[in-house]
């Protein structure tokens, strides 16, 4: 490899970490907004946070031990709520930085990646505030019996609840990320098909990392991501016939 090509891949380089950057930035301060819109509406925030937890607790209520656990609660609560309503916009910068990589007809899909991927990561966060947290907190509340009584602090229940409505959506990003990895060539559907059982077991281990340790919330979580993985391989077999149509016509001409 002569000076001019090592040249020519360092610019490259570093243009890629120079957009990266730009992206960076611009999502940071679309967090900062949204996370200064929705304190203002903190107090009902928190109200429907509580709700999935609220029949299993003494009194409805979370208890808290330092001066600064609620305001605190409020601010990781505004910050939450702004990742999930700012999703459009920052799902745009990811958009940004992976379309140079792109065919030109694939550019095309910003809106419906924009669309599909906010989408998704709304329905991963619903799909673990209506589902999800309400049936594990059935068992756990409930574990060994109704003689011990919950009294769970602020700080410990924003900790679990955060983690798992994030974690659900992101994990419902998954066909939305297999889809452009198929788009950019990385991945194909016969590549997908044929490491399938590796994919499922992934999607298992990663299932038992991120939910509560009893097998109903691993089961809940596989479940969807399974069944939006077989989605995924479908989308990306439409892609790439529709590639195959593309490069026939334009041999042609």
């Amino acid at each position: 490899m002569n000076r001019e090509e090592l040249d020519s891949k360092a610019q490259s380089l570093y243009e890629h970490l120079a957009e990266l950057r730009t992206r960076l930035i611009y999502s940071v301060y679309i967090l900062l907004i949204a996370t200064g819109i929705c304190y203002g509406f903190s107090d009902h925030i928190f109200n429907f946070v509580r709700a999935p937890i609220a029949p299993h607790l003494p009194g409805g209520g979370l208890i808290y031990t330092g001066p600064l656990d609620k305001f605190m609660a409020h601010i990781k609560l505004s910050f939450v709520f702004g990742v999930i309503i700012s999703c459009p916009f920052w799902l745009y910068q990811v958009w940004k930085f992976v379309a140079p990589g792109l065919y030109q007809r694939e550019r095309r899909y910003t809106f419906g990646f924009i669309f599909a991927g906010t989408g998704l990561f709304l329905l991963g966060a619903a799909f673990s505030y209506f589902i999800a947290l309400p049936m594990a907190f059935n068992f756990l509340m409930h574990f060994g019996g109704d003689v011990d009584k919950p009294m769970i602090s602020i700080d410990q229940y924003l900790g679990f609840f955060t983690q798992m409505c994030l974690m659900f959506g992101a994990a419902f990003e998954l066909p939305l990320i297999i889809v452009i990895l198929g788009m950019m060539g990385i991945v194909s559907q016969s590549f997908l098909r044929k490491n399938r059982r590796y994919a499922v077991m992934t999607l298992a281990v990663i299932s038992a990392i991120i939910t509560p340790p009893d097998l109903l919330s691993m089961v809940m979580m596989l479940a969807p991501m399974w069944v939006l993985f077989e989605a995924s391989v479908v989308i990306v077999g439409i892609f790439e016939r529709k590639r195959e149509e593309a490069f026939a016509v334009n041999e042609r001409e």
